[in-house]
């Protein structure tokens, strides 16, 4: 009898052991980040590689590698971008096109919700709307300038619909992608306890879709940056403002090869902005609430 009980509570006490490892491994280690880990790993290496492309630009302006005036030195165009701040113009510039990719990339956003769901529940729609959405996503928005000025003229209305009709597609076959990937023991379980229609797609199908959705939206604002200065580039008037695609346009006219640069190294600043501070963080929320990133 003795034995017996021995020998169940050893039995105990391994389950117990047994658990507590188990906790352990998905237990998620949380601890602080040094400081100095930080600028080691996260800061220190961008900033490297932004030395070392502005030395080997100075190298190329130095040894006078293209003809002269086709590359500007690095000095330059600093003073192109201590001109325009002091003249007040840089930061509205900047926000004018910010702005509009932002409110193009949200109404693309609200749009290509629901039209991705759509296609991606309802086969009928699939079928027919599918394949138009993934050559659209395929189409350069460029193309999409010429009809746009046609249809509705220079004015805002033009340089949004060429967003929509760059962004939509591409946040519609991200989310489709996504719904495609979700298990169908999601959906059971979801109908099994009440959840189906608008509930089961608002607390099963999205939440299991948003690594695709997500990707999906990334490409969508990619799209959109694009489109808008395309919109920009090729569309300008006075009465649209000047936007980061008209100032590289206006330094091609004008053989300015110093705000030639600047705007495109501002359009590329706004494009890496915008996926630090939004993107990334979006990212590494989904990862963490799926135990696939340790929290810091």
């Amino acid at each position: 009898m003795a034995s017996t009980e021995t020998k169940a509570v050893g039995k105990t006490d391994d389950l117990a052991g047994l658990e507590a490892g188990l906790d352990a491994l998905d237990a998620v280690q949380v601890r602080r980040t040094p400081v100095r880990e930080v600028l080691v790993k996260k800061i220190l290496p961008p900033l490297t590689a932004v030395a070392l492309v502005l030395v080997v630009w100075q190298v190329l302006v130095a040894t006078k590698v293209t003809e002269e005036g086709s590359l500007p030195a690095p000095s330059a165009v600093w003073d192109s971008v201590s001109d325009m701040w002091l003249q007040g113009t840089l930061l509205e510039v900047v926000w004018t096109s910010v702005s509009r990719g932002l409110l193009g990339f949200l109404l693309a956003l609200a749009i290509g919700t629901p039209l991705g769901l759509l296609v991606a529940r309802v086969k009928f729609v699939r079928a027919a709307i599918g394949p138009i959405l993934s050559g659209l996503q395929s189409l350069p928005s460029v193309a999409w300038v010429p009809p746009a000025v046609i249809w509705l003229g220079l004015n805002n209305s033009m340089m949004y619909a060429v967003i929509l009709l760059g962004a939509v597609p591409s946040i519609a076959n991200g989310l489709v992608s996504g719904v495609d990937q979700v298990s169908p023991l999601y959906l059971r379980a979801g109908r099994t306890l009440g959840a189906t229609g608008l509930k089961g797609t608002w607390h099963i199908v999205m939440p299991a879709a948003l690594p695709g959705y997500l990707a999906g939206l990334k490409q969508g604002w990619a799209f959109s940056w694009r489109s808008l200065m395309a919109a920009e580039i090729i569309a300008s008037s006075p009465d649209l403002g000047l936007g980061l695609g008209q100032l590289l346009e206006n330094g091609r006219n004008n053989s300015d090869m110093p705000g030639v640069f600047l705007a495109i190294l501002l359009i590329l600043i706004v494009g890496i902005a915008i996926d630090l501070l939004i993107f990334s963080p979006l990212e590494r929320w989904v990862l963490r609430s799926r135990g696939l990133l340790v929290k810091n």
